[in-house]
């Protein structure tokens, strides 16, 4: 039985080398990639989150061949394309997933009908509709975009598409509908997102033009180009890493490693926004795998200082703001994140949900629709207060931050439906005690 609430408390110090799980975003990709190519793609350190295994089994439906082989080896043989599903595809929580998944799906004159969990189809599609509609796709859907939805695709045409607002899910979704369009499609990110799409399209043997311009980051895919079988390593997801440093960073006398993480550039925001709060991290170890870079990161339990958070790095780290947001609890002084309102339509609004669990632990707050700010408690011997329940509405990112505030904190700290983290951290848990967390699993929230 899962249990209804998990509750963190202070215990010892933190020591250890772990291995974050796989990341998810390529994985996501991995898995679709290999769907659309031909023949055999062989994955392994893939994510067996929740989140990742709806993909897995949206590729086995749109007609791929999807094997598990051991613990994160994966094998997946393409046909080349997507065939009509016989059902709906149920990308439960996954909204990198069903987003790239129509992008892939848009190239194909089929219809395909998506749906999510209630989460998920509370979340605007629209930001990616608008761009497939004016490749030439059709879809039925629920006001404002939301599933369930039926899209119907095939016949693109090419787009030169401007993002709107920074979105690595977004331009994904038009670089994997211009691999069947006439003409490809081009993709001019004013911002720079990550960019594992571009990377691992190279990877199975396309052709992607990246250039700076002076209206952004220009991404051209030429169109009629076929993908290759290929063998893909994922490296350890920064994004899951951040709990077991930020950990150490706030916890006294811990000292914790994570082996394999992920370097990219446009995904290590947290690393360099630590780095400015004057944490104690080593990067060590620094590898080549699979055309991206990894290497192994060791955090020290450290005296935090706010920062002001530019809000140009935003797209390198806007699934690390809840966990940044712990960082600041623990600081001295105040910590302003700006231009993050892209957390407001994630999995929940993660700035009201941070604002409110901060609030109930002791912590000064205040939000404003594109800005979290973090009045940090450390004041002399001063620590953080805890001793709340709070409230996830099932978002894995809410309640992974607010355990490992309890870990430090006064007075233990509870969240609400903690089943929801195996959708990104199905490990979370046990690697947390591993270190020497004291996080246990309780029928009640914590008085």
């Amino acid at each position: 039985m899962t249990a209804a609430h998990l509750t963190a408390r202070r215990a010892g110090p933190l020591r250890g080398t772990v291995r974050a799980p796989g990341d998810k975003s390529i994985s996501h990709r991995a898995l679709i990639l290999g769907a659309l190519a031909t023949g055999v793609t062989e994955i392994r350190g893939l994510l067996e989150g929740d989140d990742v295994k709806r993909t897995a089994a949206a590729m086995a439906a749109f007609g791929a061949g999807v094997e598990r082989l051991g613990e994160g080896h994966w094998r997946v043989e393409g046909r080349g394309g997507f065939s009509e599903a016989a059902d709906v595809i149920d990308c439960g929580n996954a909204g990198t997933g069903v987003r790239l998944i129509m992008g892939a799906a848009a190239g194909f004159d089929m219809a395909a009908t998506f749906t999510g969990d209630a989460s998920l189809r509370g979340r605007p599609m629209n930001r990616v509709l608008k761009p497939l509609g004016e490749m030439g796709a059709t879809w039925i859907c629920k006001a404002g975009g939301r599933l369930p939805l039926t899209l119907r695709g095939g016949a693109l045409r090419h787009i030169a598409y401007t993002l709107p607002e920074p979105s690595a899910q977004v331009k994904s979704a038009v670089l994997l509908a211009g691999l069947h369009a006439d003409g490809g499609a081009e993709v001019i990110e004013p911002e720079a997102t990550r960019d594992h799409t571009e990377r691992m399209l190279r990877g199975f043997g396309a052709e992607v033009e990246v250039r700076e311009t002076g209206a952004g980051r220009h991404i051209v895919l030429p169109g009629g180009q076929a993908l290759r079988g290929t063998n893909i390593h994922v490296p350890g997801d920064p994004s899951s890493a951040a709990f077991p440093l930020v950990a150490a960073l706030v916890t006294p006398g811990s000292e914790v490693t994570v082996l394999g993480m992920l370097l990219n550039p446009l995904r290590i925001g947290l690393l360099e926004t630590l780095g400015d709060m004057g944490a104690d991290i080593s990067v060590t170890n620094v590898r080549d795998e699979g055309g991206e870079t990894v290497a192994d990161v060791t955090a020290r339990h450290s005296a935090l200082e706010g920062v002001e958070v530019p809000p140009e790095r935003a797209p390198s780290m806007i699934d690390e703001y809840p966990i940044l947001a712990v960082a600041a609890a623990f600081a001295s002084g105040k910590t302003v994140m700006r231009g993050i309102g892209e957390m407001r339509v994630k999995e929940s609004d993660r700035i009201a949900l941070m604002a409110a669990g901060l609030a109930a632990c002791g912590i000064g707050v205040e939000e404003q629709p594109e800005t979290l700010t973090v009045v940090g408690a450390k004041r002399g011997n001063h620590l953080v207060a805890g001793g709340a329940g709070v409230t996830t509405h099932g978002d894995h990112r809410i309640a992974m931050s607010h355990l490992i505030l309890g870990l430090a904190a006064e007075e233990p700290v509870s969240v609400d439906e903690p089943g929801m983290i195996a959708t990104s951290f199905p490990g979370f848990v046990g690697m947390m005690r591993g270190l020497g967390a004291e996080i246990a699993e309780d029928a009640a929230a914590a008085a």
